[in-house]
């Protein structure tokens, strides 16, 4: 992927702004049949508009690519991965086709994107992110593939719903067995969390369930859901869930404690959430921070980085981007403790540091992986 300047020059000319977020969330419809949208919903889940209604067939996926102004949209129905215009939705072209059912997308560590397949040879395929087509990256298929993950030592991780399944492969796409074999009832979204364990949205087994680093099954994270899939983090942790049988948008804790419904049963015409996207919508700001020219993260370059002292105790949280603008990490920052990426591979990344003001400050690091 070639990098980006515009991205950088993006961040680096507006240091200083205002965060809030949007929800963007896919509605499946009826499945198989319409009608079929992307509505996208404040950061509160209010005031929701359509966003895209045209060019679907059966949305299974949302991804947007910042630096390119271009969300794209996955299409179980016919086959494609749409382009559309990030700013209003508008359809711009076919970004890639031929699949075979595509459903969850998702840009890897090597920032290949990944997409699985509900049918065809049921492989994971890779493109560029300008759409060419690279490869079948995994040696074995997984049928109804609709859940994806990498743990920190770059090994893939792809849910079955119908095979209530997850098969683990190594780095190269060679087949390591399955992960796990029991205990599940239909799996959509996996997802590692920050003590190792893998997380798996049930969809017919009304929970997300909590397995370890082994594959053994642990207990429910959540119960209580009912045809759930759709799943995203807001930055301080907290959770959103879609609940296909409440036709809405759950919000939880880090801990799996209910908050509230974000989006309530059936807001903007919502039937079947089956992808939940969280947006950052970022604007300028006048005011100033204080030693603005002092370094927030250093050294600029190495494997191991830490907060200055200047900033101890100012600074809540540390989003981290590659320069293809996909969101590839967050911290929590500890004091002046140091951060050693242990799962990205070596190349500059971008720190958008958010200030207990509100304010952000971005800058840019080499990490130099050992």
């Amino acid at each position: 992927m070639r990098t980006s300047i515009h991205l950088v020059l993006f961040f680096f000319c507006i240091s200083l702004c205002a965060q809030d977020y949007e929800i963007y969330v896919s509605d499946a419809g009826n499945f198989n049949n319409p009608p079929w949208k992307i509505i996208k919903y404040d950061g509160d889940g209010l005031n929701p508009t359509t966003f895209i209604n045209t060019n679907l067939n059966w949305p299974q996926d949302i991804l947007f690519m910042e630096n390119e102004d271009v969300v794209l949209i996955s299409n179980l129905g016919s086959g494609q991965i749409n382009r559309h215009d990030a700013s209003n939705g508008v359809y711009q072209s076919n970004f890639a086709s031929g699949i075979g059912g595509p459903t969850r997308m998702k840009i890897g560590p090597d920032s290949l994107l990944y997409v699985l397949q509900w049918s065809g040879n049921g492989k994971v395929k890779r493109y560029e992110l300008n759409g060419t087509f690279v490869d079948d990256f995994t040696s074995e298929g997984v049928t109804q593939s609709i859940g994806i993950d990498w743990d920190e030592d770059g090994n893939l991780y792809v849910s079955s719903y119908g095979g209530g399944i997850v098969r683990k492969f190594d780095s190269d796409g060679n087949d390591m067995g399955l992960f796990i074999n029991s205990d599940l009832q239909g799996p959509t979204n996996i997802w590692f969390n920050d003590a190792g364990n893998l997380l798996v949205a049930d969809y017919n087994g009304t929970s997300i369930k909590r397995f370890s680093f082994s594959g053994n099954f642990l207990g429910n994270f959540i119960s209580g859901l009912s045809n759930c899939e759709g799943v995203d983090h807001f930055p301080n942790g907290n959770i959103l869930i879609g609940n296909g049988g409440t036709k809405s948008v759950k919000l939880y804790d880090s801990s799996g404690n209910y908050l509230e419904d974000i989006i309530e049963s059936g807001s903007g015409g919502l039937l079947t959430p089956n992808a939940v996207v969280i947006r950052e919508v970022t604007s300028t700001s006048t005011e100033e921070l204080e030693s603005e020219s002092t370094s927030i993260i250093y050294p600029s370059h190495g494997n191991s980085f830490f907060l200055n002292d200047v900033y101890l105790g100012k600074v809540s949280g540390i989003q981290i981007y590659n320069l293809a603008g996909e969101h590839v990490g967050h911290r929590v920052p500890e004091g002046s403790k140091a951060w050693t990426p242990k799962n990205l591979p070596t190349g500059y990344y971008l720190l958008k540091c958010q200030f207990k003001t509100g304010q952000i400050k971005t800058e840019k690091i080499l990490l130099q992986t050992q």
